[in-house]
């Protein structure tokens, strides 16, 4: 039997004994609630901060802007690298002093490129001190705008061409830079001596002006005449460089043929060594009609002989006081180092060559062949042979 103080044993309904107070009985109601969680602790002053809230902000900014940046970057790599719009070759110009804005807003506007600011910050890049170059280049179908770039960039663009053969004079070289389409820029007003510019075939970009081209073939002739004049033969019978280019220009206008050009050579440097005149029908025509040229339908007639002027070389002795055309370097040379012959005639063979002499009799011999030949050539054409001069 227990004892009536024993406490060990817990009455049905009360609480659980506690050191501090006495048993508090509880409700099956109030067991089963739940306990109440305790608040949390009240952030501090500095959590709450502005400075704090603005830092998280900035972070989470930088955050997505880099991500948006890196996107950026990537995109336009990928589209600078791209194979491009064009389905067919296409040319494209850059002008003068044109910014690389102007030129990717070309380039988009004419559809070469899809996004012109994607070329031109993709180029800035890669271009870094360097610089795309003015001129017209060719745009194959398909280049990438990075391909395009290192095209403007190498300055390989489109080359044109002009030519100038032997034998024209200044006038006719200006007439023919002028007619050209692609060349801009005025002639210069004045013209250049005779027998001044060199004769060529010149290569240009779109955009180059007609005076650059006249002052490269200025310039080139000018060096061709003083090598060749300083390894001429030591005897000749020019007493200056002036006269050694006239008479070049002479034996230009003589004859195309190359391998007689020194002959040709030979028999007018004979003649001037022996006093004799040159009597060269060429000087005759720049008498006349100067630096236009004689008229394709004009023949040379026996009165113009007679016609007193300053080139008429059956009428004075010597060289004429300027050149008549443009020599190239092979008249040129030929004057410098002629063949060594003692011929003092020549006349037209009929085939387009010439045959020489070297006494007069043997000259009129070949003459009268001559007007043979051409005499069966008119009558086969129904024509009446033209009264044309001979040397003599």
């Amino acid at each position: 039997m227990s004892d009536a103080n024993d406490n060990s044993a817990v009455p049905f309904g009360r609480g659980e004994a506690s050191s501090k107070g006495p048993i508090i009985p509880k409700s099956a109601n109030e067991a089963l609630r739940p306990e109440k969680v305790p608040m949390p602790p009240k952030r501090s002053r500095k959590a709450r901060s502005q400075l704090v809230i603005f830092l998280n902000f900035l972070m989470t900014l930088i955050v997505f802007l880099t991500i948006a940046a890196a996107g950026t970057v990537y995109y336009a790599m990928t589209a600078y690298e791209a194979q491009g719009l064009l389905t067919a070759n296409t040319n494209f110009i850059v002008r003068n002093g044109a910014g690389i804005q102007e030129i990717a807003s070309n380039l988009e506007r004419n559809q070469i490129v899809s996004d012109g600011r994607v070329f031109r910050f993709m180029s800035e890049a890669y271009l870094d001190d360097d610089t795309l170059k003015a001129g017209e280049y060719e745009i194959k179908a398909g280049s990438s705008m990075q391909e395009i770039m290192q095209l403007l960039k190498s300055g390989k663009s489109i080359l044109y061409s002009v030519s100038l053969p032997e034998g024209l004079t200044v006038r006719q070289m200006f007439d023919r830079l002028r007619n050209d389409p692609v060349l801009e820029g005025d002639l210069p007003a004045e013209l250049p001596p005779e027998g001044s510019l060199r004769p060529d075939t010149y290569k240009f970009s779109r955009g180059t002006k007609r005076g650059e081209i006249v002052a490269q073939m200025s310039a080139a002739q000018k060096a061709l005449v003083d090598q060749i004049w300083d390894r001429r033969d030591p005897d000749l019978p020019v007493a200056t460089r002036e006269e050694f280019l006239t008479l070049a220009s002479i034996v230009e206008k003589e004859t195309g043929i190359a391998d007689e050009r020194s002959r040709v050579a030979s028999v007018f440097l004979n003649r001037l060594d022996k006093g004799m005149r040159l009597q060269s029908d060429p000087t005759i025509i720049y008498g006349i009609f100067g630096g236009e040229g004689k008229p394709a339908d004009r023949p040379i007639l026996k009165s113009d002989l007679d016609k007193k002027t300053p080139y008429n070389t059956y009428m004075i002795k010597g060289v004429p006081p300027t050149p008549i055309a443009n020599p190239g370097r092979a008249a040129l040379e030929a004057v410098a180092n002629p063949s060594r012959t003692e011929d003092l005639y020549f006349v037209a063979d009929g085939t387009g060559g010439h045959v020489f002499a070297t006494t007069l009799d043997e000259h009129n011999a070949n003459v009268r062949r001559w007007r043979k030949i051409e005499a069966e050539k008119a009558a086969a054409a129904g024509k009446t042979s033209p009264d044309t001069p001979v040397q003599e």
